[in-house]
């Protein structure tokens, strides 16, 4: 397992933390452990790395989505630091641009606030989740006004620019020669007020509604898993972008299989006849299109109870598209508990034959220890 802390983490945030969110605790953070502020402290500095290798992940929409899915393995060396210089001070160029900028790095115009995210859980069966499947997900949210087209403002108005803040969204106070920024108070940060409220939404931009969302399960998908279906969460508010809607993947059980990652582990009874003679039986396997699939096996003679065979390519697709896993066979022989007098008889003779030949076995090794 990886032995990185978790990029969240580092930074400081919940994983619903917006873009805003991030680039705010970044520019914390990275002011905090700054090695020029640090020197000579290498766990400031190790730090920095962390924190630094941690927003360019989180700050890349795709990266994101990959490690909010798979972790710090789905990136596979992509989210690495690589020579780390040249990142590092990408960032903080950007960083103290928007710390002394004055304008608090928003160009006199609003920077939009995303829309809060959306959690649903949806269960697969086994077959849908090892190969994959389309469906769609119920949800009841907030959604963008119809009325309003999501402004907040009554048909025949608009919005006007915060007079406070001149819809930047923030205001800025000087202390020394640093100039702090902060949310503006009478816009809380949208930029914009609403004199004329819309009487559908009262001024929110949006109405609670239920809704349909076509998610595509990707094959090997498994529980525990989500996906994250960008632009489908809450409404921004006075039609900002809005959020992202994240699906939680609950698999149920399968009277026929037991699943562990890419592999299937399933429970055959083989007659005791078969287990001492050999034979060839068939077995469950999972096939996508059919539900009563089987596939052959050779029991060789003299197979115990709890004997396992291991049959490679017939498991659950890998989401890594690499191939499937393996369908793990475990024998248990059944021994039969009601015989006839006739089958008595055969069994009593077999097990006359079988201690005879026991004990000849046993004599040639007492004679070949002499």
């Amino acid at each position: 397992m990886s032995s990185k802390r978790d990029y969240y983490e580092s930074l400081g945030v919940s994983r619903e933390a917006s873009a805003d969110d991030l680039r705010r605790a970044y520019r914390r953070e990275a002011l905090k452990h700054h090695p020029d502020r640090n020197p000579g402290d290498s766990a400031a500095e190790t730090k920095f790395k962390e924190m630094n290798e941690a927003y360019q992940v989180l700050s890349d929409e795709e990266k994101r989505r990959i490690y909010d899915q798979f972790g710090h393995a789905g990136l596979d060396g992509s989210a690495g630091m690589g020579d780390g210089i040249s990142d590092v001070f990408a960032h903080m160029q950007d960083l103290f641009a928007e710390m002394f900028s004055g304008g608090g790095g928003f160009s006199g115009s609003a920077r939009q606030r995303r829309g809060g995210d959306l959690r649903v859980q949806t269960r697969l069966t086994l077959r849908e989740a090892a190969f994959g499947c389309k469906r769609e997900v119920g949800v009841r949210a907030p959604t963008a006004c119809g009325d309003c087209g999501g402004s907040g403002a009554k048909g025949g108005t608009k919005p006007e620019a915060c007079a406070q803040c001149r819809g930047s969204g923030q205001v800025s106070n000087a202390r020394g020669f640093v100039m702090f920024t902060s949310t503006c108070p009478r816009c809380r940060g949208a930029g914009r007020v609403v004199k004329h409220p819309c009487p559908t939404c009262a001024g929110q931009g949006a109405v609670e509604r239920a809704r349909k969302v076509s998610v595509t399960f990707p094959a090997g998908i498994d529980s525990g898993q989500r996906l994250r279906v960008s632009g489908q969460g809450m409404p921004g508010p006075q039609g900002a972008p809005a959020g992202d809607l994240y699906v939680e993947i609950d698999v149920e059980e399968d009277s026929r299989f037991e699943r562990d990652g890419a592999d299937l582990v399933t429970r055959v009874h083989v007659a005791f006849t078969d287990a001492a003679l050999g034979a060839e039986i068939r077995v469950p396997a999972l096939e996508a299109e059919d539900d009563k699939a089987s596939a052959p096996v050779a029991v060789p003679a003299g197979t115990q109870s709890g004997a396992v065979f291991t049959m490679r390519g017939h498991g659950v697709p890998r989401l890594d598209g690499r191939g499937r896993g393996s369908l793990v066979v475990v024998v248990q022989v059944d021994v039969p508990t009601s015989l006839t007098q006739r089958a008595r008889e055969l069994l009593e003779q077999l097990g006359s034959e079988l201690r005879e030949a026991e004990g000849d076995k046993e004599g040639k090794r007492a004679a070949a220890g002499k």
